[in-house]
């Protein structure tokens, strides 16, 4: 962890990974960008609109034994609607995106190896057209492809792996396989991410901190 002070206002802000070089602070908004013992703000963010998530930063759950907390968000918004990434620290050191769309769940991670060799990865990065039903091997596992769309960031919280400036556009495009399992590709500029993983339950990730209001019920699980 890297102890600091926020350049703009002099809050006090805390980096708990190497790999998650932006924080966001929570008294200005200014984005706090580091390099090393190096800190510097590199422009302000937006407030993260309100919605109904009962995810908040601060969240706990695990996977496959191991913990996490959820400890940033970024919000993204496209034509007919939005989304929530949010960023899961495992107590390993590791971390994975938690993404949250119209109340249903997925875990994802980054994949490295490989799946930047499929065609629709190529075919994205070459800004050539992928159509609906693309089919895409990723670490041994059949996709099909089920939506693409330009989406612009509008807001973020908290300490992140980029500088998710407001206005930050990409393009993402979603895949699905028979068995649950989903995946995401992402395009900034030229560059290609390749995320992967399944869709899950706040009650499977034993989700506990949830955010209480108005109309819903905390569960038994996160008591």
């Amino acid at each position: 962890m890297l102890d600091a002070t926020c350049p703009n206002c002099g809050a006090a802000i805390h980096f708990r990974s190497a790999d998650l070089p932006a924080r966001v602070c929570g008294y200005c908004r200014s984005l706090v960008m580091r390099n090393g013992d190096q800190i510097e703000v590199i422009g302000q963010v937006a407030e993260v609109p309100e919605d109904v998530s009962p995810l908040q930063i601060g969240t706990r759950g695990s996977d496959g034994g191991i913990g996490f907390e959820l400890i940033g968000r970024v919000r993204w918004r496209w034509s007919d609607g939005g989304w929530n990434e949010w960023l899961a620290l495992f107590d390993d050191g590791s971390s994975a995106w938690l993404g949250e769309a119209m109340g249903r769940y997925m875990l994802l991670r980054v994949v490295e190896h490989g799946a930047t060799r499929t065609d629709a990865v190529k075919r994205l990065r070459e800004r050539q057209k992928i159509v609906l039903g693309t089919t895409a091997t990723i670490d041994g596992i059949e996709y099909r492809v089920t939506d693409i769309k330009d989406v612009t960031c509008v807001a973020s919280e908290g300490e992140l792996p980029f500088g998710a400036m407001v206005g930050l556009k990409i393009v993402s495009v979603d895949l699905m396989a028979a068995d649950g399992h989903c995946a995401s590709l992402q395009k900034e500029d030229g560059e290609v991410s390749v995320y992967a993983g399944r869709y899950v339950s706040l009650a499977e990730l034993r989700a506990t901190h949830l955010r209480a209001f108005d109309g819903w019920p905390m569960p038994q699980y996160a008591a």
